[in-house]
């Protein structure tokens, strides 16, 4: 989840220098380079891989009803309504057997209980299926929706997000991460491996069910669908000999809410660190093309971050 997010906002990459992987973040004259030497222009049409959808629902006003009697006799108000109790999570029992088998395999209350991860490793852009950029990442998250990365050599470019807010830091100082940016992490908060299979399934209003067999890069694969209260379909793939997960497929309306987009994430090169099985390769798509690829080093689990690692730098 902390790193992947960041080159899929930038589709529009020349084949020389690297431009700025978040669509809209420095306006449209601003042409210029980072510290890590990368330049940076707003790609074109991108709507962001990570579309926050507003979550549905509204609250229930009771009515009140106050008659006046004859004389100056009062009736007693009808007391407000009571908010209906949300829908529990829905889930068949296959597709519960699944999970189970598919957080066991993941490394069970060691996968369930982590709340950081460190990562670091490389960040690829990818157009129209050929390589646009690189850059080196290191990544820290603090689970569900905190995350600090820096990417790119000499002087990197530091994102930080935390809930709903995010900053960018490069050689020109420290802005406010723009909407679309900040909408790309709250995708990747709700709809990421990590939290999809330790948070989401057991939401209120959640429906999953066992979708039978499908094919993931030619390999045979589980599929389990969730629908959510957001309006979001899910589609979880799990290795059918082992029950890894090998692709999360959400489909979400876009930015402007008239029509849907579907992003993939899919994991491969499972390694185990502290008996967690990490995918080292993840690959993202939108309606079906490949946009980022992101090949992690080294992974720890548990590592200690300062107290101010994830607020506002100034």
């Amino acid at each position: 989840m902390g790193e992947s997010d960041a080159f899929v906002t930038s589709r529009r990459l020349t084949n020389g220098p690297m431009q700025m992987p978040f669509r809209g973040v420095r306006g449209p004259a601003d042409d210029r380079k980072s510290r890590s030497g990368l330049v940076f222009r707003p790609s074109f049409r991108f709507v962001s891989q990570q579309i926050g959808m507003t979550l549905l629902g509204g609250t229930l006003l009771a009515c009140m009803v106050c008659a006046t009697l004859t004389g100056a006799q009062e009736a007693p108000q009808t007391p407000p309504a009571s908010t209906p109790a949300p829908r529990p999570p829905v889930i068949s029992p296959k597709a519960q057997d699944i999970l189970d088998k598919t957080i066991q395999a993941l490394g069970g209350p060691a996968y369930l209980n982590f709340k950081r991860m460190t990562t670091t490793g490389r960040l690829f852009a990818v157009q129209d299926e050929n390589t646009a950029g690189m850059a080196p990442f290191e990544s820290q998250v603090e689970f569900p929706d905190k995350r600090r990365l820096s990417y790119g050599k000499k002087e990197p470019v530091i994102l930080i997000n935390n809930g709903d807010h995010g900053w960018e830091i490069d050689r020109y100082g420290t802005i406010n991460q723009k909407r679309d940016q900040l909408r790309s992490w709250r995708l990747a908060t709700l709809y990421g491996l990590d939290n999809l299979l330790r948070l989401r399934i057991h939401e209120p209003g959640v429906l999953i069910q066992d979708t039978g067999t499908d094919f993931v890069d030619q390999f045979p694969a589980r599929v389990i669908t969730i629908f959510d209260s957001r309006e979001a379909e899910i589609k979880l793939y799990v290795n059918k000999a082992n029950y890894l997960p090998v692709r999360v497929q959400y489909k979400v309306r876009n930015a402007q809410g008239d029509d849907w987009d579907v992003y993939a994430d899919a994991y491969a090169d499972y390694q185990s660190f502290q008996g967690i099985k990490t995918p080292m390769h993840i690959t993202r798509y939108l309606n079906d093309e490949r946009v980022s690829e992101v090949y992690r080093n080294t992974a720890k689990y548990g590592e200690d971050y300062p107290p101010s690692y994830f607020q506002a730098p100034y």
